[in-house]
């Protein structure tokens, strides 16, 4: 596995573990649900661009992807 990928599953794991927290879910929960609405998908597509915003930013841009694929969390 290359350096790349590596920051990159750390990436999404941290932002998996801050939206739990932020929307007071368990890990496994926010991971089910990012992965349903297609937010993990765009942290993979999006990495070079959401790793150099704030954490609280790439939560927000989750939230929304989230809700722009059938998601209803507020």
């Amino acid at each position: 596995m290359s350096k790349q990928q590596k920051n990159i599953i750390n990436y999404i794991v941290i932002c998996i573990n801050e939206f739990a927290k932020q929307f007071k879910m368990t890990s496994k929960e926010a991971y089910l649900y990012l992965r349903n609405f297609k937010g993990i998908e765009f942290l993979k597509e999006n990495y070079e661009a959401e790793h150099t915003v704030g954490l609280d930013d790439a939560i927000d841009d989750l939230k929304q992807v989230c809700i722009n694929n059938g998601g209803d969390i507020k």
